[in-house]
């Protein structure tokens, strides 16, 4: 059973970061900001900024425990040419900024390979992530580790996780969440981080199974269902590690992010998942089905709040009732 209900609390009182952690974080960026727009060095170059990661893709979800939620955002700097051999100088000179501010110099502060990192005594930590878009074109960040530029599409990847969540029907990023929760807070496939798990699951959101699949991404179950088994069958088929290109075209890939030890254990645990959700979504009994349901997210699943209420919000239909005259290609797939 689908117990839509079920997962629109669980999503909403469990698995979602705050409207108020999210409140607080706008209010804390922004006094970041503006302390830095302050700065009498680094101010001048201020262009802007803008959410990144996570927060700017509405993916972000509650930590575990006290453990800190982090957010990053994007500050858009000039370019300076003197510093054109030395990018790793702009992550530097931010790092110099906050230090010398009466607020921040004695927060926990550290430069990390592409962001300067701001630690609050609150469960919470900010990463500052400088972003230039050079004059040749090239839109880029900084790796300080390699004192390089790296190429980035902020706006490319928005526009793609826009039209992969639009496809199924605004419940890509639910789905997102919901595994990110199965990694953080059920210890599943820890290793995977959440830029590769947010474009593999988006990678299998398409056009194509929408049209010929009718209803697969009708709620948050249904579109679970489809796209971790889609997933399940696109890592089948590779046992060794594939690279994943970066969706929004900047021409990197997300490689190093990974080994084939991590990608193993990620693709038998989604291989595993699969099946928990299949035997789940498809149980009869609904106190079975609920159960299933728990077994893979726990006892903050809910139960359903009024068997009459179960109605009100409708399910999708029978899995997945497939058009007359086209015929699914793909074995594996429910009729």
């Amino acid at each position: 059973m689908q117990h839509v209900n079920c997962f629109t609390s669980f999503l909403r009182d469990v698995v979602n970061l705050s409207q108020a952690k999210l409140d607080l974080l706008s209010y804390r960026v922004e006094a970041i900001y503006q302390a830095l727009k302050n700065d009498p060095e680094l101010g001048p170059l201020i262009l802007g900024k803008k959410p990144q990661g996570s927060w700017a893709q509405r993916t972000i979800i509650n930590p575990v425990g006290d453990k800190e939620f982090d957010a990053d955002f994007m500050l858009h700097l000039q370019e300076v040419l003197d510093w054109a051999s030395n990018p790793a100088t702009y992550i530097d000179k931010i790092y110099a900024a906050l230090h010398r501010n009466s607020t921040y110099k004695g927060m926990p502060h550290t430069r990390k390979c592409r962001c300067v990192q701001l630690t609050y005594a609150n469960s919470m930590h900010v990463d500052i992530v400088p972003y230039l878009c050079l004059a040749d074109g090239r839109e880029v960040i900084v790796n300080r580790d390699e004192n390089r530029f790296e190429p980035t599409n902020p706006v490319g990847f928005t526009a793609w996780m826009k039209e992969k969540d639009d496809i199924a029907g605004g419940n890509l990023r639910k789905v997102i969440r919901l595994m990110k929760y199965l990694r953080d807070h059920r210890n599943s496939f820890t290793g995977t981080r959440s830029i590769i798990l947010t474009t593999l699951l988006g990678e299998r959101v398409t056009q194509a199974t929408a049209l010929l699949e009718t209803g697969c991404y009708a709620n948050v179950p249904t579109a679970l269902l489809t796209i971790v088994e889609d997933l399940d069958e696109w890592l089948q088929g590779r046992p060794y590690k594939p690279s994943i290109p970066d969706p929004s075209q900047s021409g990197l890939t997300f490689d190093h992010r990974w080994n084939q030890a991590t990608y193993a254990y990620f693709r038998d645990r989604i291989h595993t998942h699969a099946r928990e959700i299949r035997a789940a979504y498809e149980e009869t009994d609904p106190t079975t089905s609920l159960r299933l349901w728990r077994d893979l997210f726990g006892d903050r699943f809910p139960e359903p709040p009024e068997a009459s209420s179960s109605s009100a919000t409708p399910a999708a239909g029978p899995k997945f009732p497939v058009p007359p005259l086209i015929t699914p290609t793909r074995t594996g797939r429910a009729g």
